[in-house]
């Protein structure tokens, strides 16, 4: 009965290793995925974006820090859950493959905390502001872009070569 313990775990522990190493080969998306969470330095990109007499949104790359660390988890949104105002922003590898992407809520009209008799929150229109975002190093990645959601899908208003 021991040696049929033995022989069935051993059995089970092969099988399941030869299924994980099978399904990894399989995805490539996956494969790409898991080899930006395991490097050990994190990008950092900081804009400013300001409103022009125009109405539009003008953005700037201010600056772009690398330094050693490691994510706890590789930023993948979901564009759909972001609301008309919403930035998008993409990177991508020399291909125009996106590699990440992240969505980021409206700079210029964030939402605030109002303290009071109550506690509230009010939205707030501003002319210009900041913002940043953070990635796993890769050397894949060759771009960023950054768009708008709107009424009409998405505008885009900044493309770099990093």
């Amino acid at each position: 009965m021991k040696n049929l313990i033995i022989f069935l775990s051993l059995t089970f522990y092969f099988i399941s290793n030869f299924m994980q190493d099978r399904y990894l080969k399989a995805d490539s998306e996956s494969t790409t995925i898991s080899s930006l969470k395991n490097t050990t330095k994190i990008v950092y990109l900081f804009f400013k974006v300001e409103k022009t007499n125009s109405g539009s949104e003008k953005i700037t790359l201010q600056e772009k820090k690398i330094t050693d660390g490691k994510l706890k988890s590789n930023s993948i949104s979901d564009e759909n859950n972001g609301n008309i105002g919403d930035f998008v922003i993409s990177m991508t590898n020399a291909d125009g493959k996106e590699m990440i992407k992240q969505v980021i809520e409206d700079p210029l009209n964030p939402t605030m905390e109002v303290y009071g008799e109550d506690i509230s929150r009010k939205k707030i229109s501003l002319q210009d502001a900041e913002f940043s975002i953070r990635y796993s190093y890769s050397e894949e990645i060759q771009m960023v872009k950054v768009e708008k959601i709107t009424n009409s899908g998405k505008q885009l208003l900044f493309t770099q070569k990093l």
